[in-house]
This record gives structure tokens, sequence and C-alpha cells, in this order.
């Protein structure tokens, strides 16, 4: 059986995008990775798949599959891409969609100048939130790694986990080994995505970001609005931002608690075919 497929990409964070509004996917693991897969498959970090809406007050509901077959609850630079993946396969000519994960709900604005805009709703703050084991709620929290490192960190959910630490250069940061040490820290029950975030200005940062089942990616939009956050609890950024990826520049504003974060940037299309889907 042939499968339709468009893959596309925000900022470098690449995407296979499924159309289940009229034939339900429900993938395996395996077959997960096998289309995830930048050899033997079509290759992306994460698997989106559109799907109708659950109820009345959203337009579209949309699963989120990494690239391990395991499943996210929120991506930023995704959310972006469906909306224009839905605008261009003509599923709503409506500029402003409303979506839902299993765990979030967006909406999402196609703005004139081609960029689009996301309100990815409140950071989630309090530890039992994230999930991370924590006593209470704090700014800041302090954790041991395995070889007993003392790592500085704010947590947060943007509908799925962040650990985010304040690092004086990126480039040299230790992303892969803090990273994978803070992903399977059993602080964190279902996993962190970790960001590593380097102050410019109040205006400006640069990130990277190591998430959840996929490793280092180019860009990462939950990640830069959950470093959004942390730098604006930390006292190091104003209300406006720009963060720096290595994919590219997101715009993110936060007007502070009881606020949505406010996300925007691009979303493109590379091209689209069939791939032969196993039975």
């Amino acid at each position: 059986m042939l499968r339709s497929f468009t893959k596309m990409h925000g900022l470098g964070n690449d995407f296979v995008v499924i159309d289940a509004t009229r034939q339900p996917f429900k993938p395996t693991a395996d077959q997960l990775h096998r289309l995830a897969d930048r050899r033997f498959g079509v290759g992306c970090d994460q698997v989106l798949v559109v799907e109708p809406p659950s109820s009345a007050e959203v337009d579209f509901d949309y699963r989120i599959y990494n690239a391990d077959g395991s499943e996210s609850g929120q991506c930023g630079n995704g959310a972006r891409c469906l909306a224009r993946f839905i605008h261009e396969r003509g599923l709503s000519r409506q500029p402003q969609l409303r979506i839902a994960t299993p765990t979030a709900r967006m909406v999402v604005q196609l703005q004139d100048d081609g960029q689009v805009q996301v309100d990815m709703g409140q950071p989630m703050l309090e530890p039992q939130q994230v999930p991370f084991d924590a006593p209470a709620r704090a700014q800041r929290y302090t954790v041991m790694t395995a070889d007993g490192a003392p790592l500085e960190i704010g947590a947060v959910s943007m509908g799925n986990p962040h650990a985010v630490m304040v690092v004086d250069d990126v480039q040299s940061a230790p992303v892969a080994a803090w990273g994978a040490a803070l992903q399977e820290h059993p602080a964190f029950p279902e996993q962190v995505n970790v960001g590593f975030l380097q102050i410019e200005s109040e205006n400006r940062a640069h990130l990277r970001v190591y998430e959840r089942g996929a490793g280092e990616t180019l860009a990462c939009g939950s990640g830069a609005c959950a470093a959004m956050v942390v730098g604006r609890l930390w006292g190091l950024l104003q209300e406006q931002v720009i963060i720096e990826l290595p994919g590219g520049a997101l715009q993110l504003a936060w007007a502070g608690e009881g606020h949505s974060v406010m996300m925007t940037g691009p979303a493109q299309t590379v091209f689209q075919g069939e791939i032969e889907w196993p039975q």
C-alpha cells in the first residue's frame, strides 16, 4: 500500500507530515522508526499526523512521533508546519486554526509575510506538571549527574518537559553528554528535552536543544519557549526576545505568568511523495 506524505521543516527541524483526516494512520514503533530513518526511509526528526478534531473546540487534532517511535505532546516547529500543511492541502482556508495534541491546545495564525505565529499556551511551572521530582516549586534547581557534577537548571513544561541551563558559550557546551545525562535522570520520569541557553543581551539569546527521542536538532520551538520562560524568570531576558538556534531565529514574546508564550517563525514544504507502507 502506498502512503502519501509531505516533507517539511521549521528552521531545519524536519518532519514527515501525514494526512489522517480521511484515512486513519496508526503506526507501530518499528514503522515509525523506518519512516524516520534517513537511509532506509524518508528521514525526519519527528512524524506529524493530522487527525479530525476530537471536540468542537478545535479544528484539528495532531500527534507527534519521535524518530525512535515514542510520542511527544508538543512541538512548536511542528505546529507551524502543520498549519502550512493544512492550508496547502486544502483542509482549511482559515488563517487561524485551533489545534490540539494529547497534552496541549494551540492557536496558530498564518501571517501575510509567510511567517506562522503560534500561541503556545501558558508555561507550567509546578514540578508535578513538568513532571519533575522536586519537593516544591523553585526558579532554580540543582540536579546531580551520575558522576557527581551539579547542574543548575530551570524546569518547565510547554506541553512537554524541558530542563534549561544557562551556559557561557553554546558552541563549546557539552550538549550531547549533559543532554543525555539529564534526559535519563530519575528526577524526570518522562525524560526531558534539555536546552543550553547563552544570553547575548536582554533581547537576544542563542540556544541548542537535546530532544527526547531525537537527540540534538537544528531547532526546537517548544524548547525556545521554555528557554524564554526560564530566562525571564531568572531576570536575564525581556518580554520580547529573538532566540537564535542552529537552524535559524525565532521571535518569542511572554508577558509573564498568567500569559501565553507567543512564538513566530517560518515553516517550509520541501517535497511531497509516496512510500510503500507495510500492511
